[in-house]
C-alpha cells in the first residue's frame, strides 16, 4: 500500500534521479536478458500497468497475504517456463545487474534456493541468516530470534533466486500461521533445509538492497544513487570539483574531460560532449552540448537547446528549443528561446526573443557572424541575416538583411542646462514645505 509515502502515486513509481524506481530495477534487469519479466501489482495496480507497458507481463495479487502470496501469483504466467527465477522487490531498486548475476550463478544444480544477505550498520529488526561458509543452516524472523541468533549480523534482503519448479512446489507448502496471517516468501528456504537440501547465502553492500518505505527512505537512495553515479563519472574521466554538490538524472550522459564545477543540476536528456565546462550554479535539462563550450556560471539550458562546439553560454543566460551554431555566444543576461543562432554569432547582454504573442509560439533566425547589440529585443518570427549588425537598444520586428545594420530605437534629445534648473526648482520648492 505504501502508506508511509502518503501519496496518491504508487510507491515503486515515486522517482530516483528522475527515473521511477522500478524502472531502475527493470532495466537493470533487462541488462541480463530475462527469458520472461513478471510484475506482480496490487495496490493502485493501474498505475504501475502504466509504466510495466511493454516491459513486462503484469499478474494481479488481490488481496494481499503477503511476500509468499505475491510471488505465488506468477505461477500461472511461469507455468511452461522450466529456468531460474529471480525475485526481486520494486521499492528495492538499486541492485545492480552485476549482483543480480552473482545471485543467479549461486543456484547451482545442488541449490535448491540462493538469498541475497547483507551486513547493515543498524541491523535491528531484520530477518537473520545463520551460515557457515555461505550454506544457510537457518533463516529466522528477528521477533522470533533468540539472542545469540540476533547477535548475527548477516540479514536477510529477500531478494533470492530459485528453480520455478522448486519455488511453485516450495510456496505451495508455505502456511500463514503467524500473527500477521500472511505467507512469507523466506520460508521457502525453511522447507527446503528440511527436506535435506542445501540453501546458501551471498552477501552484498547494504546500500544495493536499500528499500523506501517513506519519502525520507526516498532521499536516502536518492544519496546513494547520486553517490554511486558521480563515482562512475569520475573514473570514467569526469573532473568534479565538489561532487557532493553536483545532481544528476538516471540518464545523464557525460563525455571524459568535461569540468563540472560546484552546484550544478541535471535534468532528463542531458548529453555534454568532452572539454566542456560547466561552472557553478547552472541547471541544465533536456540539452545536446557539443564540445568545449563553456557554460554559466548561473546559466539555465531548457529541453531544446543544441550547442555546437565551441559555444559559450554566460551567467544569467537561460535558452529553450534553441539551437546555437559553432563558436556562437551569449555572455550574459539573455533569454533566448525558439531560436536558431549561426556559427559565431555574438549575442549582446540583456537580448531578448520574443517568442510568445499569448496564443503561439514564434521563431527567431540569427544569422553567421550576426551581432546583437546589448538590451536588443527580436520579436519573432524574425530573421537577422548573417554578418549583419542589431544596435544596442533596438527593438526588432521586421526582417535584417545580412550585413545590414538594424536600427530601431527613439532619437536622443538633450536640453542643455536643464538638470541644473530642475534640482534648483525641487530644493527651493522643498525648503517651503
Amino acid at each position: 500500500m505504501g502508506t508511509r509515502m502518503k501519496s496518491a502515486r504508487h510507491k515503486v513509481l515515486h522517482a530516483i534521479a528522475g527515473k521511477p524506481m522500478l524502472r531502475h530495477l527493470m532495466d537493470s534487469l533487462a541488462s541480463l536478458g530475462p527469458a520472461r519479466t513478471v510484475v506482480v501489482v496490487g495496490a493502485l495496480r493501474e498505475q504501475v500497468e502504466a509504466e510495466v507497458s511493454s516491459r513486462g507481463e503484469v499478474v494481479v495479487q488481490s488481496p494481499q497475504l503477503g511476500t509468499g502470496h505475491a510471488v505465488g501469483q506468477a505461477q500461472a504466467a511461469l507455468a511452461d517456463f522450466d529456468g531460474k527465477v529471480l525475485v526481486l522487490y520494486g521499492d528495492a531498486p538499486l541492485v545492480p545487474a552485476a549482483t543480480m548475476a552473482r545471485l543467479l550463478d549461486a543456484l547451482t544444480d545442488d541449490v535448491a534456493v540462493a538469498v541475497l544477505g547483507f551486513r547493515p550498520a543498524d541491523p535491528g529488526a531484520y530477518g537473520r541468516i545463520i551460515a557457515q561458509g555461505g550454506h544457510i543452516a537457518k533463516m529466522v524472523e528477528y521477533k522470533d530470534a533468540s539472542a545469540q541468533e540476533r547477535a548475527e549480523t548477516l540479514c536477510n534482503s529477500g531478494l533470492m533466486a530459485v528453480r520455478a519448479a522448486d519455488l511453485f512446489a516450495l510456496l505451495a507448502r508455505v502456511t500463514n500461521n503467524n500473527a500477521a496471517g500472511e505467507y512469507y516468501l523466506p520460508d521457502v528456504v525453511g522447507l527446503a533445509l528440511a527436506d535435506g537440501r542445501t540453501c546458501t547465502v551471498i552477501e552484498t553492500h547494504a546500500d544495493e538492497v536499500a528499500g523506501a518505505n517513506s519519502r525520507a527512505e526516498l532521499a536516502q537512495l536518492e544519496a546513494i544513487f547520486q553517490r554511486r553515479r558521480r563515482a562512475e563519472l569520475m573514473a570514467a574521466g569526469v573532473s568534479m570539483q565538489a561532487p557532493e554538490t553536483v545532481f544528476l538524472c538516471a540518464d545523464t550522459d557525460i563525455a571524459a574531460d568535461v569540468e563540472i564545477e560546484p552546484f550544478v543540476v541535471f535534468g532528463k536528456g542531458v548529453t555534454i560532449a568532452s572539454g566542456t565546462r560547466i561552472r557553478a550554479h547552472s541547471h541544465i535539462e533536456g540539452a545536446t552540448i557539443g564540445a568545449d563550450c563553456e557554460i554559466g556560471p548561473f546559466a539555465r539550458l531548457r529541453p531544446g537547446t543544441v550547442l555546437g562546439a565551441g559555444v559559450k553560454i554566460g551567467n544569467f543566460v537561460e535558452t529553450k528549443n534553441a539551437a546555437f551554431g559553432t563558436g556562437a555566444k551569449a555572455s550574459h543576461l539573455s533569454y533566448l528561446g525558439d531560436a536558431s543562432i549561426g556559427a559565431a554569432a555574438n549575442i549582446g547582454a540583456g537580448t531578448i526573443t520574443c517568442n510568445y504573442d499569448g496564443f503561439f509560439k514564434y521563431r527567431t533566425q540569427i544569422g553567421t557572424g550576426a551581432f546583437i547589440g546589448s538590451n536588443s529585443a527580436l520579436v519573432a518570427p524574425v530573421t537577422i541575416g548573417d554578418g549583419a549588425i542589431v544596435a544596442a537598444g533596438s527593438t526588432i520586428t521586421r526582417d535584417v538583411a545580412g550585413d545590414a545594420l538594424a536600427l530601431a530605437r527613439g532619437a536622443h534629445t538633450e536640453k542643455p542646462g536643464w538638470a541644473l534648473r530642475f534640482r534648483a526648482a525641487a530644493a527651493a520648492k522643498k525648503d517651503r514645505r
